[in-house]
């Protein structure tokens, strides 16, 4: 008997993300088929004893308040050269990342994208296998829910 072909999943151009294992959900991210590698803002990275590392996820670039901070296992150390062509050292971690139906451990390097829209770039690594991208699409699977701030009573 033979294993059962599982059907593309169609993805736009951009989408939130979620990190099941971190606590974390609705990262705004750009998929990037161009991008090898997949890459996370993140601030205050710091080295730990155990080949760790903790850093502050911040999940949106309005609010800055709202982060998590996380400690990870690094995966490796390795050179990245960006879009521009610009090459520089970055860490890697490996995560859970739940796009839509499809979850799956994907390596991330972790990197301040302060001046970019999107919180987290998905490269081909972390693309490959179930995902077809749909560039006329954004937002396949919604928009995460927000949690409205408590009104205040007229006094």
């Amino acid at each position: 008997m033979s294993k059962r072909r599982q059907p593309p999943v169609v993805i736009g151009w951009t989408e939130f993300v979620d990190f099941p294992d971190w606590g974390i959900s609705g990262v705004r991210a750009k998929v990037d088929t161009g991008a090898r590698s997949s890459a996370l803002h993140v601030e205050k990275v710091e080295h730990l004893s155990g080949n760790r590392v903790a850093f502050d996820i911040v999940r949106n670039r309005k609010s800055t308040g709202r982060r998590r901070r996380v400690v990870a296992p690094i995966s490796r150390v390795g050179r990245v050269r960006s879009s521009t062509g610009h090459t520089t050292t970055r860490t890697f971690v490996e995560a859970m990342v739940r796009l839509g139906p499809v979850e799956r451990t994907v390596e991330i390097s972790l990197i301040d994208r302060g001046s970019m829209i999107h919180r987290m770039l998905l490269g081909r690594t972390a693309l490959s296998g179930p995902f077809i991208v749909d560039v006329s699409r954004r937002y396949v699977f919604g928009r995460p829910l927000r949690k409205k701030a408590a009104r205040k009573k007229p006094a």
